[in-house]
């Protein structure tokens, strides 16, 4: 079987750990040369030489922060420059900020979070889909939320405000460029086994409740989400756009009643 990216050229943001990471490889795997993005030179250079190990697929690392234009125009071009076109991108670069009251939030974190899980997904797809409409073929991009952009979270309004609004600007895109060829999608993972994770979920009595919220008891892993991604950039997801895919071990369908 033809692998299901077999000759694309695919973008990663937040590429340097956890997930984005996780989907670079398999990015790669699946036949896509890849341009894995972030704001850590080190961790990003490691992804790249995880993909050459595993595929010996071409693979490079571009330092960019998400939240300024200018960088993200510099990596869509720098893909073009090295790969020559942009055809699947996975927009996955995100903080969790400081999870604290609303009374308690600074303004000061409130734009830190906001530029980099809101304004930096928005720049990504105004400059990716720029390109794509250029190359006149059409492509496919998945941005990043969270369950946290389908539901409340109490201590966290900030970050899940961010992922609320990463939802919305996903389906807009999606309406504008739907008639091009561009499919534009997002997932919503629950809990997944990732730095993040491990920062926002370190104490061991917050973990315990945490993890009970997850019916399927257990937090997911980056590679569940990775394969995921794959599948929705690829054709066999031709028919979806504008959609969010939930990847939550049953955290949404309810209350997980105790045992």
């Amino acid at each position: 079987m033809t692998p299901e990216l077999q000759g694309k050229v695919g973008l990663v943001t937040g590429g340097t750990s956890g997930i984005g990471r996780d989907t670079a490889v398999l990015f790669a795997k699946a036949g896509a040369k890849v341009v894995v993005a972030g704001r850590r030179e080190v961790e990003g250079k490691e992804t790249v030489e995880l993909i050459r190990g595993a595929t010996g697929s071409d693979a490079v690392f571009v330092k960019a922060d998400v939240s300024k234009a200018a960088e993200v125009d510099a990596l869509v071009q720098r893909t073009v420059e090295k790969f020559g076109r942009l055809d699947v991108a996975f927009n996955n670069a995100g903080i969790e900020g400081h999870w604290v009251p609303i009374t308690e939030q600074s303004e000061e974190d409130w734009d830190h979070t906001i530029d980099i899980n809101l304004k930096g997904v928005w720049l990504c797809l105004k400059y990716e889909i720029r390109q794509m409409l250029k190359q006149g073929d059409g492509g496919t991009i998945v941005n990043m939320a969270s369950a946290a952009g389908l539901m409340g979270l109490a201590g966290a309004a900030t970050y899940s405000a961010s992922k609320h609004g990463v939802i919305g600007l996903t389906k807009s895109a999606a309406l504008e460029n739907a008639r091009s060829g561009i499919r534009v999608n997002v997932v919503c993972p629950a809990v997944i086994e990732t730095p993040m994770a491990d920062r926002a979920y370190e104490e061991p009595a917050i973990h315990k409740f945490v993890l009970g919220l997850h019916p399927i008891g257990r937090f997911g892993k980056p590679t569940e989400i990775a394969e995921a991604v794959v599948w929705m950039c690829s054709d066999r997801a031709s028919f979806m756009t504008g959609q969010s895919l939930v990847l939550d071990g049953g955290l949404l369908a309810g209350p997980n009643p105790p045992k």
